[in-house]
């Protein structure tokens, strides 16, 4: 069946956080042998799927259970996801070996390393009763049944992988211009490489990137969406309108809420909050008919967030650039399996979408490469020139009518967040970018210093006024150049 690429005019992702494949659509297909209706092959759990404990005992895969303690907030801790973590739970050890062949069996040893020392920290959440076997729990269509909804209803695709093995904003800076720049960690926040988005507007493309309640983060961490307009920002509710008025523009990316009292899903936080999201994003593109049709949405996680799958990510991954890699790291490989659901009137129900066996897989850089293929833009780097697009998923030359969430009622936790009063780390890293924000003084200085923060409310407070008044420096500045 024909590629219906060129009849997308908007491609709208939504980005959420720390969540691996198996861990919230492994059972997608359990009661279907792991096959699609249609006969597709899915690369899910069998139940059978195990991880050794520290005294060397199995510690199977099981089914998270609504009626479980604290259900919706499993694994009950932050697991470790960055490097050296990644690699423990790949090979066992904090250094990959040579050749890099993963076993996936460090998940439960990693786990209860990393509890070890969070519950001896109390700016770190885990939960009561959390032991590392939490780690194997996994969540069902029943208890996500908007997503799986969603992936049974669209298309989900089984081997997408994250850019690379490491934690969430190297992930999130391949997402948004191909590269980290070397960088393999967070300590790093902001790079100089040029984004999509700056891409876009070069090729005068439309683009937006909304947060959800406050301004988008992704906003701070390149040159050229920092210096937009910004009339290319805003927070959910402008989305929302932008959707049900047709006004969508040609590319769209979607920030969750940062806190940990919100709707990122990022371990432990609640995931119920994250399908009231992907819900309302769901419904507000369907909103307006005309622009749904021609409308894709992209459904995906960061990086795995040091939950368990059982698939090894593969080598052969192009270096986007010469950059020099932190911790020694090369960028031939991929990070773990990511939740990723394609969405659209145009796609045949019940697809499994993946690449052909011995292609370059899908990874994040493939976002970037189908955007670019559908608008005639050149790539960033080396590694979205040489990534695939997810163009062939789109199949259907007549849009589908049906609505594969219309008897779906979304779930809400029983439990409660501990963590909700506590600041998250991304929000530390949005109020960190905003402090660097140049804001005039009484005396025209811009030296700023961010005071002390200490709870979730803090923290929201601080990043809406130091971004209010950056964007009202610029109008300031604006109005003056334009009567100079």
């Amino acid at each position: 069946m024909a590629n219906q690429l060129g009849e997308i005019q908007h491609i709208v992702v939504l980005m959420l956080e720390n969540r691996s494949f198996d861990h919230m659509l492994g059972f997608l297909y359990a009661d279907q042998q792991n096959q699609s209706p249609s006969g597709q092959p899915f690369d899910g759990l069998t139940g059978n799927e195990s991880n050794p404990a520290s005294n060397g005992e199995a510690v199977k895969v099981y089914a998270i259970q609504a009626s479980d303690s604290n259900a919706y907030f499993q694994p009950g801790a932050d697991p470790g996801e960055g490097y050296s973590a990644t690699n423990s739970q790949l090979f066992g050890t904090v250094a990959a070996p040579s050749p890099p062949v993963a076993t996936n069996q460090g998940f439960v040893t990693d786990y209860a390393y990393t509890l070890g020392w969070e519950s001896k920290k109390p700016s770190w959440s885990v939960l009561p009763d959390t032991v590392a076997s939490d780690i194997m729990g996994m969540f069902t269509p029943d208890m996500l049944p908007v997503l799986s909804g969603l992936a049974r209803g669209y298309a989900v695709c089984d081997q997408w992988f994250s850019s690379v093995p490491t934690e969430t904003l190297p992930n999130r800076a391949f997402v948004c211009a191909a590269t980290s720049q070397g960088h393999m960690d967070d300590n790093t926040k902001t790079y100089t490489s040029p984004s999509i988005f700056g891409l876009m507007s070069q090729h005068n493309q439309g683009w937006a990137i909304y947060g959800y309640n406050q301004a988008p983060l992704t906003r701070l961490n390149f040159p050229d969406t920092t210096n937009a307009s910004d009339a290319h920002f805003g927070l959910f509710t402008d989305f929302q309108a932008a959707a049900r008025n047709g006004t969508l523009p040609a590319y769209t990316f979607l920030e969750p809420s940062w806190d940990a009292a919100g709707n990122s899903q990022h371990p432990n936080y609640d995931v119920a909050l994250g399908e009231q999201l992907i819900h309302d994003v769901y419904y507000a593109l369907r909103s307006n008919a005309a622009q749904w049709n021609k409308t894709l949405l992209i459904i995906t996680y960061d990086e795995h967030g040091g939950c368990y799958d059982h698939v090894a990510p593969p080598s052969g991954a192009v270096p986007p650039d010469n950059s020099a890699g932190e911790y020694g790291f090369d960028f031939k490989r991929f990070g773990l399996r990511v939740p990723t659901v394609l969405v659209s009137p145009l796609i045949e129900p019940g697809t499994v979408f993946r690449v052909p066996p011995g292609t370059m897989p899908l990874d994040h850089t493939s976002i970037l490469k189908t955007v670019e293929t559908r608008w005639g833009l050149p790539a960033l780097t080396a590694r979205d020139a040489a990534a695939p697009d997810v163009g062939n998923v789109l199949t259907l030359t007549t849009p589908r009518s049906d609505d594969p969430l219309a008897s779906v009622t979304v779930p809400t936790s029983g439990g409660s967040n501990s963590a909700a009063e506590q600041p998250s780390h991304l929000q530390q890293v949005h109020a960190e970018l905003v402090s660097r924000l140049p804001v005039p003084d009484a005396h025209g200085g811009t030296y700023h210093q961010m005071p002390a923060l200490r709870t979730n409310a803090d923290y929201a407070h601080y990043i809406a006024s130091r971004t209010e008044a950056w964007l009202a420096s610029r109008k300031t500045l604006n109005t003056v150049r334009e009567h100079s």
